[in-house]
């Protein structure tokens, strides 16, 4: 009697439950937007699937449903091939990325002091190195032992001959400074590595990539004694004035920038690790634009690097007049070195000349990089960035330019 009353009471609702649903098929579907399946979840989940099964099929909502579900698998295809460099969660992963974030920062600075010391001709003062760091002096004595050093170097006898003991001090904190504030990043850096690799934070992927850039970053304090040894050897000539050798000048610079680029590709890379899919024509559109940037980095890079050989032969104080080169746009003797392989690396002429042409081709690239990316339907992000980079390089152009002048 029982059983007898819950079949009746079963029946029932399933009747009711027919009823509602037959007389809803001649009703108007009703309609989807974009918003309706960003609601949806978006894990490969049961429930997602049963979301798409119960979607008016058919009718003129049928392209609609057909786009939205384009833009949903492709987030479900990006988070699945996601290969995340933090496992540990959300937090961890803000703990790291803020780090390297500051370990680039750090080495941004170390660049920018780098280019201090050299301006103000410190990068000589201190005639040895110890990989551990020493000391500065303390003493008087101290003081005249490190200058007495210094007087035996060739600056010292055909450039700064006289100069008194104060001044010797100002090099000297100088280049300490720059060589100390190295080490204090790699102790920096060393820390909280190893903490995040105790805690499990970081995968095998990220800790090799890390340890990569640290090797790296070591290896830099032993190119930079490379370089400035260089520039305590007695000149060929003996008009010429001691400076560290520009092949080795690059290599410092072009280690510094590796260290730096790749770690701050590696803080973006952990805080974010899958590009934004909310529109396959932004996925579409980024695509592109990656096509297009990373040959202009290339030229960006190597513009940078003939730089540091602008650097290294003093090319800079020659020819202070722009766009021509003195009186003539391409100046003589660009080529009277030989073999013809040393007039792009150690004459003045050339390098500067190199240089010049270098840095209008990075303007013009990425000038050519905004224009074409601006019909491109692309994330807000992604054009700030390339507008962005439009501003920096208009920037670079003309300190280069006002140096030069100057």
């Amino acid at each position: 009697m029982l059983g007898s009353r819950v079949l009746s009471s079963v029946l029932k609702r399933n009747k009711q439950t027919i009823g509602s649903t037959i007389s809803s098929i001649g009703r108007t579907p009703p309609q989807f937007s974009r918003q309706h399946f960003k609601e949806l979840p978006t894990s490969p989940s049961r429930p997602f699937f049963h979301a798409f099964r119960s979607l008016p099929k058919g009718g003129h909502n049928a392209g609609s449903i057909r786009n939205s579900s384009t833009v949903a698998s492709v987030s479900l295809e990006s988070k699945e091939g996601v290969k995340l460099l933090v496992t540990a969660g959300p937090r961890a992963q803000k703990m790291v990325g803020i780090w390297l974030f500051g370990s680039a920062a750090w080495v941004f600075s170390m660049v920018i002091l780098g280019g201090v010391t050299r301006l103000t001709r410190s990068g000589l003062s201190m005639t040895d190195w110890k990989f551990t760091g020493q000391l500065p002096p303390l003493s008087d004595e101290e003081w005249s032992k490190e200058f007495e050093k210094y007087k035996q170097s060739p600056e010292y006898k055909r450039v700064n001959k006289g100069m008194s003991l104060d001044d010797f001090k100002f090099i000297y904190w100088m280049e300490y400074g720059h060589r100390m504030w190295g080490r204090a990043l790699g102790l920096m850096f060393a820390v909280p590595f190893s903490y995040f690799m105790r805690k499990g934070y970081i995968t095998v992927q990220l800790g090799l990539r890390l340890s990569g850039l640290f090797a790296l970053g070591a290896g830099q304090g032993m190119i930079g004694w490379w370089m400035v040894k260089s520039g305590l050897e007695e000149p060929a000539s003996e008009y010429a004035e001691p400076r560290v050798s520009p092949y080795r000048l690059a290599a410092h610079l072009t280690s510094a920038f590796a260290i730096y680029t790749g770690l701050f590709w590696t803080a973006l890379s952990v805080v974010m690790p899958e590009p934004p899919a909310e529109s396959v024509t932004w996925v579409r559109g980024a695509a592109k634009v990656k096509r297009l940037a990373l040959p202009v980095s290339l030229i960006v890079g190597v513009t940078a690097v003939s730089g540091a050989f602008v650097a290294g032969n003093d090319a800079g104080r020659a020819y202070n007049t722009f766009p021509k080169m003195g009186e003539t746009w391409i100046p003589d003797g660009i080529f009277e070195m030989k073999p013809l392989i040393r007039n792009f690396f150690e004459n003045t002429a050339t390098v500067q000349l190199d240089h010049r042409i270098l840095a209008t081709t990075t303007l013009a690239s990425i000038g050519a990089l905004w224009w074409f990316t601006r019909k491109i339907d692309l994330h807000p992000a992604v054009r700030t960035l390339i507008g962005s980079t439009v501003g920096m390089t208009l920037l670079q152009v003309s300190l280069g330019i006002s140096t030069l002048l100057s």
